[in-house]
């Protein structure tokens, strides 16, 4: 399973496990069935039509079948990427430069299904050679199919919660780069949780120098690091 690496929108670096083909492939029998299903239950419903004409039978016919045409457009729109296979399987299309894959973007996937799925299942032997897991409609869309199970948490990043009123303490702390915020995290939740006070300490005092900060308003080293990762990812997010 090869890793696909995707920069949000706040310039932070995610890195995902791109979906394997043979997860794909599953997801795809499972839609499959899904519409051989509800194709089989329209022969046992509308079996009364077989006595019309042939040009009405081919109207209704046509009609009844857009579902199974545009299942697969019209539900990675509306479930963000993923079909009713995809989402048993917990894996989700998203755009490989990080924003949200738009309906132009599952237009063009669903398009290429011509390519990838009815010529010899041509897109399935490309994911198999390609980097990223794509097939030919996800190169033509920029899109590529990932896996949920290792979906990456926010407290993974250096972003931070925060609320719709917060207000920032320290403006200096736009001096530090992603790259220092992401050490500063990594090591202040490494201390707080193995209760390493002296490690907190050098920390704080470390930013305290970096950042050049005058006075220090919280009252301990917990409260003071929390409000520096808090403060950068406001100053970084408002940019």
């Amino acid at each position: 399973m090869s890793e696909l690496q995707i920069n949000t929108t706040q310039n932070v670096k995610i890195t995902f496990n791109a979906a394997g083909a043979g997860e794909r492939l599953l997801a795809f029998v499972i839609d499959t069935a899904i519409k051989i299903g509800y194709m089989l239950v329209l022969n046992w419903t509308f079996g009364a039509f077989d006595n019309m004409d042939q040009w009405s039978q081919i109207a209704i016919n046509t009609v009844l079948s857009f579902p199974v045409m545009l299942y697969t457009l019209v539900l990675e729109s509306v479930l963000q990427g993923q079909t009713i296979g995809k989402r048993i399987l917990k894996i989700r299309v998203v755009k490989i430069d990080g924003y949200q894959a738009s309906f132009s973007d599952y237009v063009v996937r669903w398009f290429f299904r011509i390519v990838d799925v009815y010529i010899f299942g041509l897109g399935f032997f490309v994911m198999l050679f390609n980097k990223k897991g794509q097939r030919i409609g996800d190169m033509a869309a920029g899109t590529a199919v990932i896996a949920l199970k290792n979906n990456v948490n926010i407290s993974h990043t250096i972003l931070e919660n925060l609320k719709d009123n917060y207000k920032p303490t320290y403006p200096n702390v736009i001096k530090l780069s992603d790259n220092d915020a992401r050490i500063i995290k990594e090591t202040f939740q490494v201390a707080r949780v193995a209760r390493d006070y002296q490690t907190l300490i050098k920390l704080r005092q470390k930013i305290i120098e970096v950042v050049g900060i005058k006075t220090v308003i919280q009252s301990n080293d917990v409260e003071f690091i929390d409000v520096i990762l808090k403060d950068y990812s406001f100053y970084t997010q408002s940019m």
